[in-house]
């Protein structure tokens, strides 16, 4: 097995919708809506205007592991005098391929590409599964986030 990396296509996009949409499953969300045409127009959007990108792991012409970055600004703060943010999702390995260091690289890819936008901070909304791997990358906790759901 030799993983090859590299960067999200609009071609990959079928595929990588599919893998949002199980990663979505896995985390326990509910599905109330058709949420493909919703995440076409979202990636169609963003990877266009450079405010999107995402890293794929492929076995031979398989993608078996996903990344995603989304750029926001903020005015800037303590935190982040950038006021760039880096805002990561669509973290998902093919459970076949688990535990292989591959979520650890799609991880570092895209946080250099966070760098590389001149965020000042990247957040996460993590799943249990995932807190160890970001713990283990350097992600801390903030206990102040809260959502109103609109």
């Amino acid at each position: 097995m030799e993983i090859v990396y590299r960067r999200l296509t609009q071609e990959d996009l079928d595929t990588f919708i599919d893998m949002r949409i199980t990663q979505l499953r896995e985390e326990g969300a509910k599905e109330d809506i058709d949420l493909v045409p919703h995440l076409r127009d979202y990636y169609d959007r963003h990877m266009s205007d450079g405010t999107f990108v995402s890293w794929l792991a492929l076995d031979g012409d398989l993608i078996i592991g996903t990344s995603g970055m989304s750029f926001v600004e903020k005015p800037p703060y303590f935190g982040c005098p950038s006021g760039r943010i880096g805002l990561l999702s669509s973290m998902y390995t093919d459970p076949r391929y688990r535990r292989k260091g591959i979520a650890k690289e799609l991880l570092h890819r895209v946080v250099e590409e966070a760098r590389a936008y001149g965020c000042g901070t990247v957040q996460i909304t993590a799943s249990d599964m995932g807190v160890k791997l970001y713990t283990a990358y350097g992600f801390t906790h903030n206990g102040n986030f809260m959502q109103y759901k609109l």
